[in-house]
């Protein structure tokens, strides 16, 4: 299967022909790294790092959600770091910044890609119920003004037999009209400035932002089945999510556990 190379220069000088993409420093490109998350983690005391962005052609030790590995064959996939710096943010809406994300990655998905892409709570995106891509956020440095490194993973050529999962599932095969990994990249750093830059200019209020994570998310309304930290496991219908980013089931606000949409009865 042919997989070219991501074109470095393109997107480099996307940061200054682009409008919205000067929101961003610097990208970088590297062939091979153990974690992208990682590395821009150990830069976060660098105060250049800020807006920075790092992708890599294979990533050998991809951390998903509870540190489970995330790897594909090299070109095969986004693996794709970006670092934000939030001033004045109340540390209550940082579980925010991973749910902006997963609006940003769906907006970019459905627009270039041509995909009916969701949100699966809190920041799985599925393409007819099967992940195509995961996010994962992780604080830096805390402080006045929070780092924080958002990882992103998409499945972009990856075939049936390279899929790391069954539910798994990737662009090629949902049928997508482009799968040139450069213009994903372009179209989700877009999408992910433009909502950024509308959440810090409205003071970190999370209003629209939620009313755009409620449009895009698929668990809401779905009988779900959540399994909670220390063994609990909670079955119901997923009603909304609250103020903090939290999903509501039944009665019970969950803040984390892993979410599984169950099939309707009947």
């Amino acid at each position: 299967m042919h997989r070219p190379p991501l074109d470095a220069e393109k997107l480099r000088r996307s940061l200054i022909e682009t409008p919205e993409l000067s929101f961003f420093s610097h990208i970088e490109v590297l062939e091979s790294t153990g974690s992208t998350n990682a590395d821009l983690i150990a830069r976060a005391g660098d105060p250049n790092a800020d807006r920075s962005v790092l992708l890599a052609e294979a990533q050998e030790q991809g951390r998903g959600r509870h540190a489970r590995n995330w790897v594909s064959p090299a070109r095969a996939q986004l693996s794709m770091s970006m670092l934000v710096r939030l001033n004045g943010i109340d540390p209550a809406s940082l579980g925010w910044l991973p749910l902006l994300t997963g609006v940003a990655v769906v907006d970019a998905l459905r627009a270039t890609a041509g995909v009916a892409a969701t949100l699966k709570w809190p920041n799985d995106v599925l393409i007819d119920g099967r992940k195509v891509a995961g996010i994962l956020a992780e604080v830096a440095t805390a402080g006045d003004a929070p780092v924080v490194v958002i990882g992103v993973g998409l499945n972009v050529s990856l075939t049936e037999t390279e899929l790391p999962v069954p539910h798994a599932t990737s662009l090629t095969l949902a049928g997508a009209v482009d799968t040139d990994r450069t213009l994903l990249v372009q179209a989700l750093l877009t999408e992910f400035a433009r909502r950024f830059t509308a959440w810090q200019h409205a003071g970190w209020a999370t209003t629209d932002l939620i009313a755009a994570y409620r449009e895009r998310c698929s668990t809401l309304g779905a009988r779900v089945r959540a399994e909670l930290p220390g063994g609990q496991t909670l079955t119901g219908t997923a009603t909304d999510v609250d103020a903090t980013g939290r999903l509501l089931i039944g009665d019970r606000a969950v803040s984390a556990g892993d979410v599984t949409h169950l099939r309707a009865e009947g």
